[in-house]
């Protein structure tokens, strides 16, 4: 059982690193993660503030790693041009845009309110 566990774990760790080696989005949102922290931990974000934060960044690298999967999924599945396919990686483009200016609007709302209202 232990075993499965650690195999599990391995296996979620290659999966986190073939997308950071294969996906240049992937890094770039990683690094914008780790600088959105820095800030929640330099300017003292409330407990509140922080998990609105942490959440958005959560949903945002949670669904690039699903664009990944499918985009790889379907080349797979037929690599010559295919509207169909064509279709549903547009579609995933899109499911990373709508969360990425999610997160961007909710970072702004935090960023805002925490300035506005913090004393330093």
């Amino acid at each position: 059982m232990i075993k499965k566990i650690l195999d599990s774990f391995g296996f979620a760790w290659n999966g986190l690193k073939t997308t950071w080696q294969e996906e240049y989005n992937f890094r770039i949102e990683i690094i914008f993660s780790f600088i959105i922290i820095l800030f929640i931990i330099f300017f003292q974000f409330t407990f509140i503030e922080s998990i609105f934060c942490i959440i958005a960044i959560i949903i945002v690298l949670t669904a690039e790693i699903v664009n990944t999967a499918i985009e790889d999924l379907s080349d797979m599945v037929d690599a010559n041009p295919n509207p169909l396919i064509g279709k549903i990686k547009d579609t995933m483009a899109g499911f990373v845009l709508i969360s990425s200016f999610g997160a961007f609007v909710v970072g702004c709302l935090v960023f805002y309110h925490h300035f506005l209202y913090s004393t330093f």
